[in-house]
Parts: structure tokens; C-alpha cells; sequence
């Protein structure tokens, strides 16, 4: 479980395709803290650490993974958010996130908001994946609220200290983020789903008036 509060930058420093995986090796600052078999969230995905290298650690992407999210798209240099996941007793800054990427988004407008950033992402409409105005999102790991938010498309407001301090500086129109919808909000539909046809079957469901 992570909060979509990022700790450090990452830099990829090499890929190793393996089959139909990928190992991936980061640089970072945290890097020399972590341990093998601890999970991180890489851009939001969660990842297991496999190995150790001085300042730098290793994670493996499966193919699925690859093919869900902007992992398949990566190259050394890639800067990447990392998250450590959450700490039990902890402050909890930013919103339950679970590190298990629902699909990609293109930004389609980058604008200067005269001291912050205007993004605006858009993505395929799939059943159950919805943004709520004011709610939650996670856009490559960052927990932030949606603004203007449409079937398929939301806008976010980056504050200086979150665009130097992630990898929002250099998302431009075009770039391939990752997406995790509101947990809460994901379990609701489900059960609204599975519940609101029985519901309007049976006539006990609804007091009389």
C-alpha cells in the first residue's frame, strides 16, 4: 500500500530484456536503503526489488506489465517517481493507492498557470474506470485531485515544489503516463454493479412511501 507521496527521482541506468520480461536498473537516492524483495512503487507500479548494486537497484517487469502501463516504453535515462510502500502508525498525506496501475493516459495540454501547471490527460473510457470532480487520482505515482473532470479525460494542478520534485517536469504533450483510479471509488462500482439489478428486481430493497 502506498499514499502517492514521492520520495525520490529515479534514473534508469539499464534495461535487460529477459524473454518476455524486462529487468530494469534504477539509480536513486533510496536506492542504498532498500532491501530485496521490498516493494516499490516505480512511476506507480509496484514493483519487487530483486537486487542491490551500490546506489542502484533491480526490479522486473512481466509482459503484462509492459503492455499496461509505460513501463514497455522505457529507456535509460528515464527518470521514474519512487514510493517506498507506507509505513504503518505514519502520516497519511496523500490517498490509499495500491501501486496496480489501471491503464496509460496521453497528455494532451501542458499549460503555464502563472506559478503552477495545468495538465490535462486524456484515456480510453473503460467500464469502471471514471474520474470524480474533486477526487482522487494517482498519475504516475502522484496523488493528486481532478479538476474538469469528463468521461474519459481530467485535468490536474501541479504546484512548483510537486513539478521539481517529480517527474511532472517532464511530461509534455504526447508523454505516456500511468493511471490509478480511486480505490473507494473502484470498489463502489463494483458493488453498485452487482447489486443494482437485484436492487430494482426486488421491490424490499426500496421503502414504500
Amino acid at each position: 500500500m502506498f499514499t502517492g507521496i514521492i520520495e525520490s527521482l529515479g534514473r534508469v541506468v539499464a534495461v535487460i530484456p529477459d524473454q518476455q520480461n524486462v529487468n530494469f536498473q534504477i539509480e536513486s537516492n533510496i536506492s542504498d536503503q532498500l532491501k530485496i524483495d521490498q516493494s516499490v512503487a516505480h512511476d506507480g507500479v509496484c514493483l519487487t526489488v530483486t537486487a542491490l548494486e551500490g546506489r542502484t537497484h533491480w526490479v522486473t517487469a512481466i509482459a503484462e506489465t509492459l503492455t499496461k502501463t509505460n513501463l514497455g516504453q522505457w529507456q535509460v535515462g528515464q527518470v521514474v517517481n519512487l514510493e517506498r510502500a507506507m509505513l504503518s502508525g505514519a502520516r497519511f498525506d496523500g490517498h490509499f493507492v495500491q501501486g496496480h496501475v489501471d491503464c496509460t493516459a496521453q497528455c494532451v495540454l501542458k499549460s503555464d498557470a502563472q506559478g503552477s501547471w495545468l495538465y490535462r490527460f486524456e484515456y480510453a473510457p473503460q467500464d469502471g474506470l471514471f474520474v470524480a470532480q474533486k477526487g482522487s487520482i494517482t498519475v504516475n505515482g502522484v496523488s493528486l485531485t481532478v479538476v474538469d473532470a469528463a468521461k474519459s479525460a481530467f485535468s490536474v494542478a501541479i504546484i512548483p515544489y510537486t513539478y521539481t520534485h517529480t517527474n511532472f517536469e517532464s511530461i509534455e504533450q504526447g508523454t505516456c503516463v500511468n493511471l490509478e483510479f480511486d480505490m473507494l471509488g473502484k470498489y463502489l462500482h463494483a458493488s453498485l454493479k452487482n447489486l443494482l439489478p437485484q436492487m430494482l428486481k426486488d421491490e424490499g430493497y426500496f421503502p414504500k412511501i
